[in-house]
């Protein structure tokens, strides 16, 4: 499952990174996996800027699996951001969170995000969820073209 597209993942947990990689492995997913810690790690990738300085930001993730309590920038202004530039705008963003705050909902997809999906506590519903995840967003989902410059 998977193409050559990276997937970048924004978690500064490293038991919830390390089950998120575990449970794409398990589901064959082959994409290359790209960790950001931190909001601002995240953003430096995208953009190449920061500590990415010189990536070519035009190589843009088939998806962003995005937490949203992460230090530096939390994972709404990282969101905005996103959305905010006509590179990055149109691309799929899952949030991917322990949190089941009403609020966070309803932030995340007024902000944007494409889906939400609380963290279950499981590792076996989470490597189903995971699965779906897969199989919905780099299988059967058709991504927007590339923007032009």
């Amino acid at each position: 499952m998977g193409n050559d597209k990276d997937i970048l993942l924004v978690e500064d947990n490293p038991d919830d990174e390390a089950l998120t990689l575990r449970a794409l492995k398990k589901n064959n997913v082959t994409n290359r996996i790209v960790v950001a810690r931190d909001g601002v790690e995240a953003l430096d990738w995208l953009f190449g800027t920061g500590q990415h300085t010189g990536r070519d930001s035009s190589t843009l993730p088939q998806a962003i699996l995005l937490d949203l309590k992460l230090p530096k920038i939390d994972g709404l202004q990282v969101l905005q951001q996103i959305r905010a530039n006509s590179l990055t705008r149109l691309l799929p963003v899952i949030i991917l969170t322990a949190s089941d705050e009403e609020t966070d909902i309803v932030n995340s997809y007024s902000q944007g995000a494409n889906s939400y999906i609380r963290k279950p506590v499981a590792f076996d519903k989470f490597v189903q969820a995971v699965q779906q995840l897969g199989l919905y967003w780099l299988v059967l989902n058709e991504a927007p073209p590339a923007p032009r410059n």
